[in-house]
């Protein structure tokens, strides 16, 4: 496990390379989408953190209606804290999900995916079993199909930040990406060896881990959902958004993490159970 071509940051806590037996366990082939979280609402009323919370975090090229911006991550200027904005209203007012049924679920917490989890009978996975199950059986791979970004003469393998497509580079501007759909459907481009869909690049996946900058591990001991419940929890996977001219962190490798309340439009989650 492990950053093994020198590509991270290292206050990411990429390293050190180390082994873990992560015993069995059976994973999501795809992030949860629209349509099984609307599922799951449909049957429990389930109101999501951003919906309690009345806003949640938009990339700013994507707001719709600026009127409903309400505040603005300082060391992130481009992220926009929205009015309305939640997982099916993922832009805010006068956005909806009506034609992303297939696309992951954005702007759900690491309380709602645990919520999620509780009535599928399902759990977050660790670390260590979200990147075992993103390498799809490739050695120390950068991604989980091998080492190198594209595939052929410019074919990307997965759903990130492309000026060409946005029509600016990262950041972009307020309102500069209106209209377009920053994720894609869940199984898009093609799965891994283990039959996984878009682990890396399509948005950030909630991890049960508490988030140590010095390194991550599993032991039988540790307790990922412990009494500092508070405490930041890991994301996996990068997003969208990740671009190279910023972080390169839809590497299989590569971490963030963010409090348990939460919520953007680029962090969605899969489950793990046991056989």
């Amino acid at each position: 496990m492990g950053d093994a071509h020198g590509d991270g940051l290292p206050a990411d806590g990429e390293l050190p390379l180390h082994t873990i037996d992560v015993g069995g366990y059976v994973i999501d082939e795809t992030a949860v989408t629209t349509a099984d979280f609307a599922t799951f609402v449909d049957a429990t009323g389930y109101r999501t953190s951003a919906e309690r919370a009345g806003t949640s975090a938009v990339f700013g090229a994507l707001v719709a209606d600026e009127s409903t911006v309400v505040g603005q991550a300082p060391a992130t200027p481009w992220w926009l804290e929205v009015r309305g904005a939640d997982w099916a209203h993922p832009e805010g007012p006068g956005s909806d999900i009506d034609t992303r049924s297939d696309h992951p679920v954005v702007h759900v917490s690491f309380v709602d995916a645990g919520a999620y989890c509780d009535w599928a009978g399902r759990s977050l996975p660790t670390e260590a079993q979200w990147e075992y199950a993103a390498r799809g059986g490739l050695h120390a791979a950068r991604f989980p199909w091998g080492d190198e970004l594209v595939d052929g003469p410019g074919v990307r393998r997965c759903a990130v930040y492309d000026p060409d497509v946005w029509g600016a580079p990262f950041p972009a501007e307020p309102g500069s990406g209106v209209g377009v759909v920053p994720t894609t459907p869940a199984r898009s481009f093609a799965p891994n060896g283990f039959g996984l869909w878009q682990t890396v690049g399509n948005v950030w996946e909630w991890c049960a881990d508490r988030y140590d900058p010095r390194y991550y591990r599993r032991s039988p001991r540790h307790d990922p959902a412990g009494p500092d419940r508070g405490a930041s929890r890991v994301l996996r996977g990068g997003s969208y958004l990740c671009d190279d001219s910023y972080c390169s962190r839809y590497r299989v490798s590569a971490r963030s993490h963010n409090t348990i309340e939460s919520s953007a439009g680029n962090t969605g989650f899969r489950t793990v159970a046991r056989p």
